[in-house]
Formats: C-alpha cells, structure tokens, sequence
C-alpha cells in the first residue's frame, strides 16, 4: 500500500508542476494560446488553473503528510545485519600497564645518569607526529 501512495504521490506532484508551469506569469509563462471562448479564455483559464493548483497542493500535502505518519509507524522486527562492521582488531586491544616506583627506565645522558625520567600521564591524548 504504501508504495501505490507513494506512485499517486509522485503523479500529483508532476501534475502540480506542470500546471504551476501552464499559469501566466508576468513575463508570459508557458500558458497556452488559443480561443478566447469559454472555458478556455484568459479569465477562465487562469481560473481553473488557479482552482487546479490549489487543489493538487492540497492534495500534495495531505499525501506528504500520510506518507510520513504511514513510514514512521511501519515497524520490522528484522534488522539487517549485511552491512555490520566488524571490530578491528586494534581497537579491541587492551592497552599495557605503565612500570610504577623503581621500574621506570631512566633518562639518558651522563648528566641524568641515575634519575628516573618521569612517568606520562596517561590523560588519553594521542602524540601528534611530527
């Protein structure tokens, strides 16, 4: 049902396109020429084309709104796994404890020869490279 809602819908905005298009407009438009009797005259074309639009924006609207009220109620109880992601394998990685107290390797240099380098913080900041 809903994609024949969403063909009329489709229908009744091509039909209010093209008769936005058939309107005069101050620079002439696309409307049509012909015999200036009856129904078909400037005054009764402009009329009918100005109910017509009316109605089929009406009708576009209504439609709109049915097709979101009748999507956001269609529910399915199967989700589609097809696409699914797996983990890397780097993420899942659990990350190595830091050496505490006397463990930590020290600083290089003979002027540094016995003091301990101090230990990062392990705020969660990532090193840029250079």
């Amino acid at each position: 049902m809903f994609a024949f809602l969403l063909v009329i819908h489709a229908i009744i905005a091509a039909a209010l396109v093209t008769v936005i298009l058939m309107q005069r407009s101050e620079g002439g438009g696309l409307g049509m020429g012909g015999s200036p009797a009856g129904l078909m005259s400037a005054r009764g074309a402009a009329d009918f084309l100005t109910r017509a639009t009316g109605v089929l924006a009406t009708m576009f609207v209504l439609f709109s709104i049915l097709l979101a009220v009748l999507a956001a109620n269609h529910r399915t109880s199967e989700i589609d796994t097809s696409l699914a992601r797996t983990p890397a394998a780097a993420a899942t990685a659990v990350p190595t404890a830091q050496p505490k107290g006397d463990a930590a390797p020290f600083a290089g240099g003979a002027e540094n020869a016995g003091v301990a380098a101090p230990a990062p913080a392990d705020n969660g900041a990532v090193p840029l490279a250079n």
